[in-house]
């Protein structure tokens, strides 16, 4: 009985030992009886971090052991008058040293509204604003020359540079008659001043390849990607807009439109041909058929299974759908996430939003005026720096109810990773959570708590989280 006492003792002051930390002392771990804290791997995987392949040699930035971040880099009707790329340009400096490694840019080419256009009903891809056709010389962003320089000093920066490719549909044609519809249509794009990519009635549906393809948009078009013809400029011939966009215009990446509009071996035969980091916008918030789109295009698509999960999650504090399936569960390296875009922006409660996406696996990307105008830079970059540092390895879920989520990251080559908590309640919570680090001590790197807690001996540590917050914990080093 006296050894049975004395072993009892030891490990009560063991334990009472290793609670101990510069904020808070705790006589008391309940964690065993915490019937959440059931641990949940949600991705198998090696540990790599995403990866858009590699930069400039000769640019400053350089990617964290995190992986990148992509900046979207306009919203719908920025100013007109063509000084967006200038502003876009003159913003890539501080951009790059926040740790934004990559711009999506908006559809750089001429479209039907010429200079009051943001580029979605495109009439001539070779048009960058430098030709005089559809009532403008530039185009609503600016000139072909300002985009090339915006181009020019992303690369400086060791950024890349994504072209938004909308192949689905065109306007600004010129009516005529169309033996397939037996009216006449605005498929006459013989005329575009570039003298690129001519276009008539057979290179658009209902032609002599059918009726239809999988969608069109609009009223608008619908380019015929069955025409061997119509392959062949996008994709196939050296001077096609594909290659042309990324030899020529230096373009790195693609964000593809409208994909839902024809079928993903569309994008699978560009990527083929041309190369370059590639995302499909696929508004479908089914995971299997954004698996399956992203398995077939050979490409990365936007997560909005996730967006919508977080919409759920943090404006109607249900923060256990995020244990549901989302596109970087499936496949991390195939998932592009984010909080809102020019499109769709329904996340009401972004900083935890942000806080997730830039904490989780995938590619997550920062809206233009989120980041500019809206919400917090100072925190925003601290989540970007958080993200690129601390973010690897595969994921976690420590624990989940209505208001609090809790996940790790498991590290990767020697980075520690880290342990994400969001808070939704309106006051602080602490909970007793497993770490993969045995008796070192942790920070919270976003500053939130000033608790510089040790891990006990079995790796388990309790954490803080402030309300209707975050905080973002890892090895203090």
């Amino acid at each position: 009985m006296k050894k049975t006492h004395f072993l009892v003792s030891m490990l009560v002051l063991t334990v009472f030992s290793a609670c101990r930390n510069n904020d808070e002392t705790d006589n008391d771990n309940p964690r065993k009886s915490e019937s959440h804290t059931k641990t949940v791997n949600v991705t198998t995987h090696d540990g790599r971090p995403f990866s858009t392949g590699s930069g400039s040699v000769a640019g400053k930035f350089v990617s964290g052991p995190g992986g990148g971040v992509l900046m979207q880099g306009f919203y719908w009707d920025v100013p007109e008058g063509g000084t967006w790329w200038n502003v876009v340009k003159d913003k890539l400096t501080s951009w790059s040293d926040s740790g934004i490694g990559a711009v999506w840019l908006p559809p750089a080419s001429k479209a039907q509204n010429g200079a009051y256009s943001m580029g979605y009903d495109p009439t001539d891809y070779y048009d960058f604003g430098n030709f005089n056709q559809n009532g403008s010389t530039e185009t609503r962003f600016g000139s072909r020359t300002e985009l090339e320089a915006l181009i020019t000093k992303a690369h400086a920066e060791n950024m890349q540079v994504y072209a938004d490719i909308v192949i689905n549909h065109n306007s600004g044609g010129q009516s005529q008659a169309n033996p397939f519809t037996g009216t006449n249509t605005w498929t006459d794009f013989s005329g575009i001043a570039s003298g690129k990519f001519p276009r008539s009635y057979n290179d658009f549906y209902k032609n002599s390849y059918g009726n239809n393809d999988e969608g069109a948009f609009g009223g608008f078009p619908d380019l015929c990607h069955a025409n061997p013809y119509v392959q062949d400029w996008l994709w196939g011939r050296d001077d096609s807009v594909g290659k042309y966009y990324k030899n020529v215009m230096k373009f790195d990446g693609w964000r593809f439109d409208y994909v839902k509009g024809f079928g993903p071996w569309v994008v699978n035969n560009w990527n083929s041909n041309v190369g370059g980091f590639s995302v499909g916008e696929l508004w479908d918030s089914n995971v299997n058929t954004l698996e399956w789109w992203a398995n077939n295009a050979n490409s990365s698509v936007f997560d909005f299974a996730a967006y919508y999960k977080m919409d759920d999650a943090f404006d109607n504090g249900n923060l256990n759908v995020l244990n549901d399936d989302m596109m970087w569960k499936r496949n991390p390296y195939k998932a592009v996430t984010f909080v809102a875009n020019h499109d769709t922006d329904i996340i009401n409660n972004k900083m935890p939003a942000y806080a997730y996406i830039l904490t989780h696996e995938g590619y997550p990307t920062i809206f233009y005026r989120d980041y500019e105008e809206w919400l917090n830079k100072e925190r925003l970059n601290n989540l970007i720096w958080i993200h690129n540092n601390k973010a690897t390895g595969t994921t976690s879920i420590l624990y989940t109810d209505n208001d609090e989520y809790i996940a790790r990251r498991n590290g990767y080559n020697g980075n520690p990773g880290l342990v994400v908590y969001i808070n939704n309640s309106t006051s602080w919570q602490e909970r007793w959570v497993e770490t993969n680090w045995s008796s070192q001590q942790m920070k919270d790197f976003t500053g939130h708590s000033s608790w510089y807690p040790t891990t006990q001996g079995d790796k388990w540590v309790k954490i803080q989280c402030p309300p209707k917050s975050y905080s973002i914990w890892s090895l203090n080093q």
